[in-house]
């Protein structure tokens, strides 16, 4: 059995490194749109199966699309958001604990552009403990978060936008 961890996969993941590289052409709100989409249609679901009456993680995913949408200011939106990070350090228990972790952090992309990469390690963990339990090996484990990679970096090629003007500035500290 694998040590159970917060987060799965490596920062050498050749989809993680591509994923870098694309995350530095875009701009925020694009990120911020992309990566909140992301964890709605992929993480939610699996943190609301073992929470289903907490809603901080869905207003954050909310929140950020009012901010894109400027229906919402920053500082309410961080506000909002605070919450779903919240709710990612007392949820007790994997994949729920991985899927809230997931979702603060990519929700935080209006605030910190490099948490869209980091939400990635977080939704690696949701995934293969939702998948396989958390009683498998590393093996098992490092496949589907490496799967997982190819999957994020597949939807943002799919919405990245060529030529961004306003591309974020990062300074990778992994």
């Amino acid at each position: 059995m694998a040590t159970l961890r917060r987060m799965l996969g490596s920062i050498e993941d050749p989809s993680i490194i591509a994923l870098m590289r694309l995350i530095e052409t875009q701009s925020k709100v694009t990120l911020a749109k992309w990566s909140s989409n992301y964890v709605k249609d992929n993480y939610l679901e699996i943190y609301e199966e073992y929470y289903w009456d907490d809603k901080r993680p869905r207003k954050a995913i909310e929140a950020v699309t009012k901010w894109v949408n400027g229906e919402l200011p920053l500082t309410d939106a961080k506000k909002i958001i605070k919450e779903a990070s919240d709710a990612g350090k007392e949820a007790k228990g994997q994949p729920a604990e991985a899927a809230a972790r997931a979702i603060a952090t990519a929700t935080g992309v209006i605030n910190t552009p490099t948490n869209a990469l980091g939400y990635a390690f977080y939704g690696a963990a949701a995934i293969a403990y939702h998948q396989v339990g958390t009683n498998e090996t590393s093996e098992v484990y490092d496949k589907i978060a490496s799967n997982e990679f190819v999957r994020i970096l597949t939807s943002l090629k799919e919405v990245a936008v060529d030529n961004e003007l306003k591309p974020v500035k990062v300074k990778w500290n992994c």
